[in-house]
């Protein structure tokens, strides 16, 4: 099927409507974009990021100062542009004309914020979302102001659950710069002495292949440091000592993320505990993504993940005196995989609509940002992990209830593994899914990959410093 040549936005605003009912059937919701803003006490502007439900219903990502109506009574949707700054154009050029705008986005109708004749119908119809402090004249020039409604969001994020054919290519563009990123990262070790190499490595080659901004701060760890979730440092030497690389890094592609996580030996080698632990976590993805489908329950996904490690890690021997049950029910798993199996995925990294409970008193599914079941069209990541922290772990050892269950001898000859986390991106398919995520997460292949830039390293490389 061949995609429409421009961002499907006002399909988008027409399945808002639908989501907020004949109650709201007379409706002018507006939206708006930022404004550039300046840091305190200099003349540097803030990186620009666009908001993501004006994106939503105009696929103008990056076009700021400006705001959008949708008329749900006339299904009119309208582009409102900023004035035109003639200060502003000496430094930057001109901006985007209306004729150009028309040409270039899927709405009716495009008009300048101060156009007071346009708006005027507008007046007393007006709903928003958030009490927006930008675009003020436009406001102004509307004589009774908008009206916040909660419904409108919770309208917008779940029409944005569901991706169409358009955003699922944005998605799957984001996916391919990923993939490549993350192999040249895997492939160049040898000018790779630190985790800042890593993460300049990726971001490099993202940029060359057109993605200027990441879709969240990439996470480059190694050693022991692997065990921590959302690791920020990114500045440690990548010793000898240890034995795994984890980078968890997604590129953005006109507002729409991959989120992607590889580990790999550090020598090329994997030592026997960390391939012990790396198959473990590959079987727990592997088994999930299998099962995901239109209906299916995540807490079920997530649950499963739960019980392979608990099969895997009695045979390992990190477990013992116990049952499978037992230990599930114990909830001692959750010392080692303390995070959910996977979130929704979007213009945001972790998307709207996966409805978390973050109050729920069972540790195992607290911290799961996806609850329910999944729905045709949800892009979810499927990211298992299993992590040896010496923070999380330490209430577990000093607990009967958990101690019982866990042969420390065994554990300490895994603590220097750190973690290990597969992480691939996944559209919900009417028979299944589709998994977007090309780079190879098999251990073999992996570790050849990095043998192979390291033998080719040695004859051409040169440390970058």
């Amino acid at each position: 099927m061949s995609l429409p040549t421009k961002y499907p936005a006002r399909s988008h605003a027409q399945r808002v409507a639908e989501q907020l009912g004949a109650e709201f059937s007379d409706a002018v919701y507006l939206l708006t974009s930022p404004t550039i803003e300046i840091y305190a006490y200099c003349d540097q502007t803030k990186p620009f990021r666009q908001d993501r439900y004006f994106n939503y219903l105009t696929g103008a990502h990056d076009l700021n100062s400006a705001a959008v109506t949708y008329d749900v009574k006339n299904d009119k949707l309208t582009l409102w542009l900023p004035e035109i700054d003639e200060e502003d154009v000496m430094w930057s050029g001109l901006p985007l004309s209306i004729e150009q705008a028309k040409e270039k986005y899927d709405v009716d109708d495009v008009k300048y914020i101060n156009d007071k004749e346009a708006a005027v119908d507008f007046a007393g119809r007006l709903i928003g979302i958030e009490e927006i402090k930008h675009s003020i004249e436009f406001f102004t020039a509307l004589g009774s102001g908008y009206t916040v409604e909660k419904k409108l969001q919770d309208a917008l994020d779940m029409a944005r659950s569901v991706k169409d054919d358009y955003e699922i290519a944005l998605m799957r563009r984001a996916a391919e710069i990923t993939d490549n990123s993350h192999l040249a990262v895997m492939s160049a070790l040898p000018i790779e002495q630190n985790e800042g190499h890593i993460h300049a490595e990726f971001v490099y080659h993202a940029m060359r292949q057109g993605s200027k901004f990441q879709a969240y701060d990439p996470i480059c760890c190694s050693g022991t440091d692997c065990g921590t979730l959302h690791y920020i440092k990114n500045d440690q030497e990548l010793g000898n000592e240890k034995q795994l690389v984890l980078i968890d890094a997604g590129a953005e592609w006109q507002c729409y993320a991959a989120d992607v996580t590889r580990v790999f030996p550090i020598n090329g080698e994997w030592t026997p505990e960390a391939r012990s632990i790396y198959t473990t976590v590959l079987d727990m993805q592997t088994q999930t993504m299998n099962k995901v489908k239109p209906g299916q329950s995540w807490d079920e996904l997530h649950f499963l993940a739960h019980r392979i490690l608990v099969e895997k890690f009695l045979e390992l021997g990190i477990f013992q005196n116990g049952t499978v049950d037992e230990i599930l029910e114990a909830r001692t798993s959750v010392a080692f995989l303390p995070h959910g199996l996977g979130h929704m995925l979007g213009m945001d990294t972790h998307d709207v609509a996966g409805f978390p409970n973050y109050e729920d008193p069972d540790p195992m599914f607290r911290y799961l940002r996806l609850r329910g079941d999944l729905k045709l069209g949800n892009v979810v990541t499927v990211e298992p992990g299993i992590y040896f922290n010496n923070f999380l772990l330490e209430p577990y050892l000093k607990d009967e209830k958990h101690l019982k269950y866990i042969n420390k001898t065994v554990l300490d000859k895994y603590m220097p593994v750190g973690g290990v986390r597969i992480e691939d991106d996944v559209v919900v398919t009417k028979d299944g899914y589709e998994n977007m995520t090309k780079i190879t997460s098999d251990p073999d292949e992996v570790a050849s990959i990095v043998k192979k830039g390291i033998e080719k390293g040695r004859s051409h490389f040169h440390v970058v410093v």
